[in-house]
């Protein structure tokens, strides 16, 4: 079995942190966070924890408790079963279970298209979706 070379960072269920946190490894909250997020690593938000933020910004995010506030993650947000989101989330890859109480807006980040959409004649953009078969055949 392979060690993770990544460190993990507990706030338990009686701790209450208020400020600006920033870190590059793994972070799991279980308590109440007040104040913003900054990472490159991963961040649970466990099932007893309570989170009002301005904004978390972190690699990528697991929700099963409570969180207010908006919520950017490069790689991708989970919202898992009885969890409450109350903001803005921006994300490559989503995932939201069943029972989930999410009141915000989604933003999906991905690879910019080759071509921009409003400078180009719609015949140009079309010929750019058009997929050729093992034989050259247009589709």
């Amino acid at each position: 079995m392979e060690k993770s070379s990544k460190n993990i960072t507990i706030l338990g269920s009686d701790t209450e942190f208020d400020g600006v946190l920033e870190f590059t490894d793994n972070l799991k909250i279980s308590g109440k966070f007040n104040g913003t997020i900054k990472s490159s690593g991963n961040l649970e938000i466990d099932k007893t924890a309570v989170c009002t933020v301005d904004k978390i910004s972190a690699g990528s995010v697991v929700v099963s408790g409570t969180v207010r506030g908006d919520i950017l993650a490069d790689e991708r947000i989970e919202m898992c079963n009885g969890s409450k989101v109350m903001g803005n989330i921006e994300t490559a890859r989503l995932r939201i279970a069943d029972n989930v109480e999410f009141d915000g807006q989604v933003s999906m980040l991905g690879k910019e298209p080759d071509v921009d959409l409003f400078s180009v004649a719609s015949a140009e953009y079309k010929r750019n979706l058009v997929l050729k078969s093992d034989s050259d055949v247009l589709i």
